[in-house]
């Protein structure tokens, strides 16, 4: 009795769109601010507003199918009940900030206690693109080397002009 053979792994299937979406989240400390996510087609079907805001932010590629948010999705519980998400301890969202229908704020925090919150990033919704805010540290390390390099440029043309008139910084005036 012959057998059908399985084609190699690399040919197989791709991953229907509910398995894409629900793949584990990236390593920690993977860089995704250079990601934007839009689904046109949900925004044109529904509303954003702070009552599905949640569920658009989860068909993103930043969410994280293993959060507190998702346990209670399951549950049918609203995921950003705070009453519920209070009383469990791991990683969820938050909804932080909202100027409807253009603005949402997330904050991905780790919950050890119902009062014991960790920021850990930051996630924006603007005109219905998703992206992820940069770290602060990397804000204030862009404009430290922005800065660095004017200054830098500064110096290399006063030197220029320096020797245009002739001035050799060699000599010493007393």
């Amino acid at each position: 009795m012959a057998a059908t053979p399985l084609p190699p792994p690399n040919l197989a299937a791709p991953p229907t769109n509910m398995e894409a979406n629900q793949s584990l989240p990236p390593p920690p400390g993977t860089d995704m601010t250079g990601i934007c996510f839009r689904d046109q087609l949900w925004l044109n079907t529904y509303p954003l507003d702070r009552n599905l805001v949640f569920d658009y932010f989860a068909l993103s590629p930043f969410y994280d199918w293993t959060c507190n948010n998702e346990q209670l999705r399951m549950r049918s519980i609203h995921p950003l009940d705070i009453s519920q998400l209070s009383k469990m301890t791991g990683i969820e969202y938050m909804l932080n900030e909202v100027m409807e229908p253009h603005l949402f704020v997330f904050r991905k925090q780790k919950r050890d206690g119902p009062e014991k919150v960790t920021p850990m990033l930051t996630y924006y919704i603007l005109d219905g693109s998703i992206y992820q805010a940069p770290q602060l540290s990397n804000v204030f390390a862009s404009r430290i080397a922005r800065a660095l390099h004017h200054i830098s440029k500064a110096f290399t043309m006063a030197a220029s002009k320096l020797e245009k008139i002739g001035y050799d910084t060699s000599k010493k005036y007393s």
